[in-house]
């Protein structure tokens, strides 16, 4: 079975994927940085590798990626806090 990201953000080619990893201390988060593209034979790949062109697009999808994972963190915590009390 695959997991599914929790959450995934795209400005034009390039995304940020977003991935909720369950700990016993809480859950943490990582993210993937991906650029789609057509290869010769018109079906789109996915590829880590970045150009140039993609750097000021990666780097906006880094800020927004932190900001929905600072928010979800959060959130995480005042769930916790919910559950502890009851």
């Amino acid at each position: 079975m695959t997991n599914s990201p929790a959450h995934k953000i795209r400005i034009g080619n390039v995304s940020a994927i977003i991935w909720r990893n369950p700990s016993e201390k809480g859950a943490w988060y990582s993210l993937q940085i991906t650029r789609s593209y057509k290869n010769g034979d018109d079906e789109w790949r996915n590829t880590d590798a970045l150009g140039f062109e993609d750097a000021l697009t990666a780097a906006k999808l880094l800020d927004l990626a932190h900001t929905w994972i600072t928010h979800q963190l959060e959130a995480d915590r005042k769930g916790r806090k919910e559950v502890q009390a009851a």
